[in-house]
């Protein structure tokens, strides 16, 4: 952040990287292994895209002042942020620690934010290349709450004041114009594989499937005080309750406030069969492998891959459809993945999910297996101590970089939890994750952290796609709901993470 302006705006400038920080709770590190070690593999985690279709009508944005997430200044602009990441990530050369070109990049959820179809026709053509056009509802137009809301919100165009100009916030005519104008992913240049977040398995992460289906072609679109009583009231139940949404909203419907929103048949919400078939679908292959992860498009949403020889990638669906946004796994999964680490003893095995171990604690049934008993992140984590040969799982869901040991009863029954933060919420990042063998009865996971391509100061002048992404940014960072715990400290970010090697 540079020098603070009026109201306390503070662009974004070039700074110092982050140092590298060795972490050595499960591993000594040894004097020699720079010179010793060899790379076994090299791949890219992104994650929290929450690739976002602004106006939707299917939206609570009233409720920010009391769940952050609703509203976000940026919220315009993800497809253009998400783009020029991709930019980035293919102009690397490979490794930084070990110059192995990148075997794959794996997206671990929460690649919408709303799970509407047109959010998923983005993030695919986010990945495997394409014309956006980030619009819904009137073609010639923008009709969200950045146009026509309260003054709760940024209302960009306006030259009236609100709560974001109040901390120093401009006015940026055209703004909304050039948001949702067309521009051009180049997608991938690498394998990809794409893994199911809460967002993109329930409205807004957290309401149960068949609850409000009602909402997302809806021609109107809520927009309280947030001190109205109602306000208060739905805020409460996305928390706790959802059914509870149902008669609030019921009552609302017919007495406002309320914009109009123009209705758009592509912002009905994909079922977890429909988000899977559309990964096989042709003009989505790109670079690879066909279905990115999925074996069968009528098949399971959890898999295993080959990283590189010798290192296996097990896929999870850590998502419950019952809502409140926390995970679990059922049984048929946790068999399924217990065996691919089983069967292969001689392979060296990461594993990736959205949730974190701590945030898969729902009790409650899941209603996409019904009859099947759940289990918690504490008892995943336990069956994986007992196999030496997992080594790493990476996670996203909390948009908080957090590096987690897990010592098991013997060093080689240990691992590396990493958790990565969001590229929608402040710091925007990706993870480059390097496996290598020290060749001295260790291994090093290197975890160096990667921005888009965008320049880090921004232009409000500038509203071709590269300047929208650097705003993207920088408003993120001013956002009035920033959480700087999401950067974690200086040793959840570069990393060397030592371990055990299992199987020498």
């Amino acid at each position: 952040p540079g020098i603070a302006q009026a109201g306390g705006y503070r662009p974004l400038v070039a700074g110092s990287g982050w140092p590298l920080y060795v972490r050595q709770e499960l591993a000594t590190a040894g004097a020699a292994r720079e010179m010793a070690r060899t790379a076994l593999t090299a791949f890219i985690q992104i994650t929290d895209l929450h690739l976002t279709d602004a106006q939707s009508p299917a939206r609570f944005e009233f409720v920010h002042p009391f769940i952050s997430s609703a509203y976000r200044p940026h919220e315009t602009l993800t497809t253009q942020g998400a783009v020029s990441l991709v930019k980035q990530l293919n102009a690397l050369p490979g490794g930084p620690f070990t110059g192995r070109p990148f075997d794959c990049l794996v997206s671990t959820g929460d690649n919408t934010d709303n799970k509407e179809l047109i959010e998923l026709d983005w993030f695919l053509t986010v990945m495997s290349g394409g014309s956006i056009v980030p619009n819904t509802g009137a073609p010639d137009r923008y009709e969200g709450v950045q146009a026509h809301g309260s003054s709760d919100y940024w209302l960009s165009e306006s030259p009236y004041w609100d709560s974001y100009k109040g901390k120093g916030f401009q006015q940026i005519p055209g703004f909304l114009t050039a948001a949702i104008g067309a521009h051009v992913s180049p997608g991938l240049r690498m394998p990809w594989y794409s893994v199911v977040g809460n967002h993109d398995e329930q409205l807004l992460g957290t309401v149960p499937n068949g609850l409000l289906e009602w909402m997302y072609t809806s021609p109107i679109k809520f927009d309280l005080p947030h001190t109205d009583p109602s306000a208060i009231a739905i805020a409460k139940a996305l928390c706790a309750d959802p059914s509870q949404l149902v008669p609030i909203l019921l009552q609302l419907k017919s007495g406002g406030p309320f914009l109009p929103s123009t209705v758009d048949q592509r912002r009905m919400p994909f079922t977890l069969s429909q988000y899977v078939r559309r990964h096989f679908e042709p003009a989505i292959t790109g670079p690879g492998p066909v279905g990115h992860g999925f074996t069968d498009p009528d098949g399971p949403t959890w898999y295993s891959f080959q990283i590189a020889p010798g290192v296996l990638g097990v896929a999870m669906n850590t998502t419950n459809d019952f809502g409140l946004a926390a995970g679990s796994i059922n049984e048929s999964q946790l068999t399924f993945v217990l065996a691919q680490i089983d069967a292969h003893p001689d392979q060296l095995v990461i594993l990736f999910s959205h949730h974190t171990s701590r945030t898969m604690n729902i009790g409650l049934p899941d209603p996409n297996h019904p009859g099947e008993k759940l289990y918690t992140g504490t008892a995943l984590v336990s069956a994986l101590l007992e196999r030496p040969n997992v080594i790493a799982w990476v996670n996203g869901h909390t948009h908080t970089n957090e590096m987690i040991p897990h010592k098991g009863p013997t060093p080689k029954q240990s691992f590396w939890e990493i958790n990565t933060a969001s590229h929608i919420d402040y710091p925007q990042l990706a993870r480059i994750i390097e496996v290598t063998d020290n060749h001295d009865g260790t291994l090093s996971l290197f975890t160096p952290l990667v921005e888009a391509q965008a320049p880090f100061t921004a232009d409000p002048s500038d509203l071709s796609p590269t300047g929208l992404a650097s705003l993207y940014r920088e408003l993120s960072y001013n956002d009035l709901h920033r959480k700087d715990a999401r950067l974690g400290a200086v040793a959840d970010r570069n990393c060397e993470l030592l371990l055990a090697h299992p199987l020498h």
